[in-house]
């Protein structure tokens, strides 16, 4: 691993690395902010389209609390970089930016868009070996695509993350337009291999997390009443199911990192609670 930037943040470190990823074949981004003292978990912030790995540890103002919890956060770029996939480059919501943290199955991108194996996997392993933080002290959370990542990954892969949280995530994207597109490019036509990677749908099939999932959203925003997010189906597939599930409407905010950074503090919270 290379670390490319260094900021001193309060009395802690955020940092900008770059390290050659197995899972993608090319060079990956994330940055972190690791708290002076002793580090008690480590939380992986997922970012939505047209995201870096700098948009969450630039915008959303949370080391402060990181450093008074003693928690690490990681946040990884949103897609592999420095390809010419076909269509990669066309549009803003498929291919680059816009991973939707899945293993891609279709040609070109099943070598190289393997970004659920680089998270759950790869990442999670560097964070062991490189950070010293234990496999037991890791959780997850995200905004938007990021939001459907934390949540998709943290019921596949619940052994993994202690906790996951989400702000204003696409809880149902085979029903929804961002979705619909980025399944048909990344796995094809095949819509029963397209809800393994639907928080809804992964409910309504039996997967579960033993914590309550967290999730804000934003009652102005703007993707919500065009379809994308779909909030109420998550909520009504997880009370059938009898998942615990608290979501928070938040009146007037939107989708942005403003609402974000509003709230971030109680995420923080309710993860270092379980960590």
């Amino acid at each position: 691993m290379q670390v490319l930037k260094t900021h001193k943040t309060f009395e802690g470190k955020t940092q900008f690395w770059e390290h050659e990823s197995v899972s993608t074949k090319t060079k990956m981004k994330f940055s972190t902010f690791i708290p002076a003292g002793p580090v008690r978990g480590c939380l992986i912030w997922l970012s939505g389209l047209t995201c870096t790995d700098e948009n969450f540890i630039t915008k959303a103002g949370a080391q402060k609390v990181l450093a008074e919890k003693g928690l690490m956060v990681i946040c990884p770029d949103t897609s592999p970089r420095g390809l010419q996939l076909p269509q990669e480059h066309d549009s803003w919501d498929f291919g680059s930016g816009a991973s939707f943290y899945l293993d891609a199955t279709t040609p070109g991108y099943r070598d190289h868009y393997r970004m659920e194996t680089y998270i759950a996997d790869e990442l999670h392993s560097l964070i062991q070996k490189e950070f010293n933080v234990p496999a037991n002290k890791i959780s997850i959370f995200g905004h938007s695509m990021g939001g459907h990542g934390a949540l998709t990954l943290g019921l596949r892969h619940p052994q993994k993350f202690v906790s996951v949280s989400a702000f204003s995530p696409i809880v149902n994207p085979v029903n929804a337009p961002w979705g619909v597109k980025a399944f048909t490019g990344y796995l094809g036509e095949n819509k029963t291999v397209w809800a393994e990677h639907d928080a809804t749908e992964l409910v309504r099939s039996g997967k579960r997390h033993p914590q309550a999932l967290l999730v804000d959203q934003g009652g102005d925003d703007e993707f919500l009443t065009k379809g994308q997010l779909l909030t109420d189906n998550l909520t009504k597939a997880c009370k059938e199911a009898s998942q615990k599930l608290e979501v928070n409407m938040r009146e007037g905010y939107d989708h942005s990192y403003y609402f974000i950074s509003s709230f971030v503090e109680n995420h923080i919270e309710f993860h270092s609670r379980l960590l």
